[in-house]
């Protein structure tokens, strides 16, 4: 019995951490690329296809979870202010204009391996799932709040 009680009053010293953890976002490259710090209105910009190159001329390649993932739905509306499914008329038009949306990947760790091994590549994941492989240049929380690593 003590032990169940010791047990339990471990985990919810544990438990409330890693729950905010995986509350933040953390956006991900493989390099930190030169230039100013990446922001919120910024990465916008690279997530609505506006910016194509990082200020070192590399291509910026974003990647997205898929659109009921419910990581993508609060970085949707974190970053670009709508829902996945709100940005299709956007994506329609952009398609006649030769401009496709961001590749979707089936889970964050996909994620995570694409980011680590494409240079230029961009993607988001929970923070508590941040490997040694990629560089987190700008958090996100669900306050709205961003912060920078």
């Amino acid at each position: 019995m003590r032990f169940l009680l010791l047990s339990l009053a471990l985990l919810g010293m544990i438990l409330p951490e890693q729950l905010q953890a995986e509350a933040i976002i953390a956006v991900i490259v493989q390099a930190v690329p030169a230039g100013d710090p990446l922001d919120r209105e910024e990465l916008a910009l690279i997530y609505r296809r506006k910016k194509l190159f990082w200020d070192n001329g590399a291509r910026v390649i974003p990647v997205n979870l898929p659109a009921a993932h419910p990581l993508r739905l609060r970085f949707s509306r974190l970053v670009l202010g709508v829902l996945p499914e709100e940005m299709e008329a956007y994506w329609n038009a952009q398609y006649f204009h030769g401009i496709a949306p961001p590749y979707v990947l089936a889970s964050e760790e996909a994620v995570l391996q694409f980011v680590a091994t494409t240079p230029g590549a961009i993607g988001y994941v929970s923070a508590a799932l941040v490997t040694a492989q990629v560089q987190v240049v700008l958090y996100l929380s669900l306050s709205s709040e961003e912060k920078r690593p």
